[in-house]
């Protein structure tokens, strides 16, 4: 395989466009609703989980309620989890007879998702778990909720992952013809790293990724593919998309000394699946922030909801996503195309910055009193406005005659400073809108 294995830039331009997307986690797990490695956690056997596959019904399901409020939410993109790591499929495989169609639910849950989103305008894409703690074939390791049985050896005996790699990419044909166009592909997950107790971890040789992969280009050449078939140093060139998950990053990442598409992906609270319990709930402050924390270092966000087990977003979730509607319907525009602000310009304190051609966006996390200091930027904007109401903003700066005899103000040569008003706009996160001059 050759770099032509990944995209060129010019295909991914929309992903670096629309900078923010919605992460679905939907399975069995959902039912006992305390997170969706619930099986591994809790090292449930496949005897005890088949009460979750004989009661799954989805009921309340509407993906067209779901694709909706994820376009209110300022979502651009979709990734729905066709399969996690507990094996169940959310289509009608016919590789399996672990999948929806066989459960009370009763009928392909793929169809009516890609359908309703695409409706929606938002590009979708399907997430597919490397692991399968369900399949006879996956050999009991790390994370396999078997992994401590006394006869391990024993029932690790027959199982053969060739077979099971094959299995995979059966899926993966049926994922990518029969749904129209994807988007992305988003795999998960390798850990050749992680051995247990004797039982080694797996990665790109154990899922034949580089056959994975050569059918996905065959299938859809177009398809944004993540990082995590453990290629990166045995194709020697970085994937389409890196995947930072549930941290932020101190700087942009790096693969192989390169700069990369990247994507920070994270949940509402402490879980991907829906989890009943979990109290972890990040605030509006914490959602509108992660977001521009990561458009400003030059990455996307691909922000989770976890469904109920009768096909709802809870409310907690449906709250979530409407402070960030709420934001970004005034302020999308600090967001959407837009990248880092540059090097050469200096981030205030209690701030952020991004930049979109010759407009500048100041987020302001922790009002100041009355005057913003952004040092570099004197003489070189030529108008300043608050974002969500376009109220102009007064400019302070040394050369500047209006200032008179204020001596209040110590100004400083090269500096610009804002004037702002004394109350804190009442927004979850203040932008300043700064129109650059020419040169």
């Amino acid at each position: 395989m050759t770099a032509a294995t990944f995209l060129p830039e010019e295909k991914k331009a929309w992903f670096v466009q629309d900078r923010f997307g919605l992460f679905v986690h939907w399975g069995l797990y959902a039912l006992p609703a305390r997170h969706e490695w619930v099986k591994s956690r809790e090292e449930i056997g496949d005897e005890s989980y088949q009460a979750y596959f004989e009661h799954f019904d989805p009921d309340l399901y509407d993906p067209r309620d779901w694709a909706a409020r994820a376009r209110q939410a300022g979502m651009k993109y979709v990734v729905l989890t066709a399969k996690h790591h507990e094996g169940f499929c959310l289509w009608d495989s016919q590789a399996t007879d672990y999948k929806v169609t066989n459960t009370p639910g009763g009928r392909d849950l793929i169809k009516p998702f890609v359908e309703a989103f695409r409706a929606e305008g938002l590009k979708v894409g399907f997430y597919y778990s490397l692991l399968d703690w369900h399949h006879p074939d996956f050999p009991i390791d790390v994370h396999h909720p078997q992994r401590n049985h006394p006869e391990v050896a024993a029932l690790n005996r027959g199982r053969d992952i060739r077979r099971y790699a094959a299995y995979m990419r059966e899926q993966v044909r049926e994922l990518l013809t029969g749904y129209g166009r994807i988007d992305i592909l988003w795999f998960d997950f390798s850990y050749s790293d992680r051995p247990y107790q004797g039982l080694p971890g797996k990665g790109h040789r154990d899922w034949e990724s580089e056959k994975l992969l050569a059918l996905v280009r065959e299938l859809q050449p177009d398809v944004m593919v993540n990082n995590r078939l453990d290629l990166d140093e045995v194709l020697g060139v970085p994937p389409d998309i890196t995947t930072p998950e549930q941290f932020l990053p101190r700087q942009a990442p790096q693969v192989l000394g390169r700069a990369v598409t990247w994507e920070s992906c994270h949940t509402l609270s402490g879980s991907w699946g829906y989890h009943r319990d979990e109290a972890s709930w990040k605030s509006p402050e914490q959602l509108v922030q992660l977001l521009v924390e990561t458009v400003a270092l030059g990455g996307n966000l691909l922000m989770n909801v976890g469904p109920t087990g009768r096909g709802r977003f809870d409310d907690r979730a449906v709250a979530a996503l409407e402070a960030y509607g709420r934001w970004l319907g005034l302020h999308g525009r600090s967001i959407y195309g837009c990248g880092p602000a540059g090097p050469e310009i200096a981030v205030p304190r209690d701030c952020r910055l991004t930049r979109n051609g010759n407009r500048l966006y100041v987020h302001i996390f922790a009002w100041p009193f009355r005057h913003l200091h952004l040092d570099g930027l004197g003489g070189k904007v030529a108008y300043a406005q608050l974002l969500h109401d376009a109220s102009e903003v007064k400019r302070l700066e040394p050369v500047d005659p209006a200032l008179g005899g204020n001596t209040h103000v110590p100004l400083t040569a090269g500096t610009l400073t804002l004037e702002l008003p004394v109350r804190r706009p009442d927004v979850t996160v203040p932008v300043v809108e700064l129109f650059l001059k020419d040169g």
